[in-house]
C-alpha cells in the first residue's frame, strides 16, 4: 500500500461529500441549508427548494456514477496502451458511439436509455477494435503516439460523418444536439437503474485484471515471463474500459477528460499501482464530473452550460501539459 494512501483516501471522501453538498445545494436557484435539510430528510414538507433538492438527488448520483465510470475506463485505457494520454475521448471511442446512436435515431427511431447503450456499446467497441488496428500497424507496433494519432484522425472521420447524417435531418438534430455536448442533467433513477449493472461489470473486469495490469507495465515480454497472457490481458481490459465508457456516452452524452485527469492526478500522488489507482480514481472522476457539474450550472445560471463543455475546457489544457511532459516513443 502506497505511504500517503489513507491521506489521500480521507480528502477524496471529504472532497465527495462536499461535492455531494454542493451539488444539491447550487444551481439555477440556490437552496439553504435548512431547505436542503427538509428535502433530504423531511419527506413532509412539500415546498419548492424541498422539491428542487429532491429532484437533484437523482442528478446527483447519476454524476458521481458517471464519473466513477470514466475514471476507471481511463485508468484502463492507458494501462492497456501504456500511454499517459489515453483517454475515450481522445481515442475515439466517445465519437464511435456517438456515431452508431445518431444512426439508431435517424434510422432505427430508438429513443430509450436502454436502446442507446447498446447501440453506443457497439459504436465504442468497433471504434476501438479500429484505432487499435491502425495504431498497430508499422514497424513498431501500437506505439503511444501511433495511437493518439489514430484515434485522432479515427475522430475526426466520425465527427464529419455525425453531421452528414444529423445535416438533413432537423427532428434528428434537434433531438441529438443535447446529448452530443454531454450533459448529466437528464439523469433521472430508471436511467440510474440501466447504467449499474454496465458500471458493476466494468468495475470488477478492472480490479480483477489490476495485478495483471501490473505486470504489463513491466513490458510485454517481463509480464509473459511471469505467466500472464498479454494478448488476453488486453482484451479483457479494453472490453471493460470500453463498456465502462460506452455505457456512460449512452446516457450522458461524449464527456471527454475526466478518465484522462482522474488518472493522471492519482497516479501522480500515489504511484503507479493499479491496485490502488483504480478505485482512486473511480473517487477523483465522480468528484471531478460532480464539480464540473457544479460549475457549469453557476456559470450558466439561471440556464446552465453542460458538463462535456466544462470538462473541455479544464481537459484541454491539461492534456497539452501531460502530451509536453510526457516521454513518448517515436513513430
Amino acid at each position: 500500500m502506497p505511504n500517503n494512501f489513507i491521506r489521500v483516501l480521507l480528502f477524496l471522501i471529504i472532497l465527495l461529500g462536499i461535492s455531494v453538498v454542493a451539488s444539491l445545494a447550487f444551481g439555477a436557484r440556490t437552496i439553504g441549508w435548512n431547505e436542503l435539510m427538509d428535502g433530504l430528510f423531511r419527506p413532509d414538507v412539500q415546498s419548492h427548494e424541498a422539491i428542487v433538492v429532491r429532484q437533484r438527488i437523482a442528478r446527483t448520483v447519476f454524476s458521481l456514477l458517471c464519473g466513477a465510470a470514466l475514471g476507471v475506463s481511463g485508468s484502463l485505457m492507458q494501462s492497456v496502451t501504456r500511454n499517459p494520454i489515453a483517454d475515450p475521448s481522445i481515442l475515439g471511442v466517445n465519437t464511435g458511439a456517438a456515431l452508431f446512436v445518431v444512426c439508431g435515431i435517424s434510422f432505427l427511431n430508438i429513443n430509450t436509455p436502454n436502446q442507446y447503450i447498446w447501440l453506443a456499446l457497439a459504436g465504442a467497441v468497433i471504434t476501438a477494435i479500429f484505432v487499435f488496428g491502425i495504431g498497430s500497424m508499422g514497424s513498431g507496433g501500437a506505439t503511444p503516439l501511433k495511437l493518439v494519432l489514430a484515434g485522432a484522425a479515427t475522430s475526426a472521420a466520425l465527427s464529419s460523418l455525425v453531421i452528414a447524417i444529423m445535416i438533413p435531418r432537423s427532428n434528428v438534430m434537434d433531438q441529438f444536439r443535447f446529448w452530443q455536448v454531454g450533459s448529466v442533467g437528464a439523469g433521472n433513477w430508471s436511467t440510474i437503474s440501466t447504467f449499474i449493472p454496465f458500471l458493476i461489470v466494468g468495475i470488477v473486469i478492472a480490479l480483477f485484471a489490476a495485478p495483471a495490469l501490473n505486470a504489463l507495465a513491466l513490458g510485454d515480454e517481463a509480464a509473459t515471463g511471469l505467466g500472464v497472457r498479454t494478448g488476453t490481458l488486453r482484451l479483457i481490459a479494453a472490453f471493460g474500459g470500453v463498456l465502462l465508457c460506452g455505457a456512460a456516452t449512452a446516457l450522458a452524452g461524449p464527456i471527454g477528460f475526466i478518465g484522462l485527469i482522474a488518472t493522471h492526478v492519482i497516479r501522480l500522488v500515489i504511484g503507479p499501482d493499479l491496485r490502488y489507482v483504480i478505485p482512486m480514481s473511480a473517487l477523483s472522476g465522480a468528484i471531478i464530473l460532480t464539480i464540473s457539474d457544479i460549475f457549469g450550472r453557476l456559470i450558466g445560471s439561471p440556464g446552465e452550460l453542460e458538463v462535456g463543455i466544462v470538462t473541455a475546457f479544464i481537459g484541454a489544457p491539461i492534456l497539452i501539459l501531460i502530451t509536453m511532459k510526457a516521454k513518448m516513443r517515436a513513430l
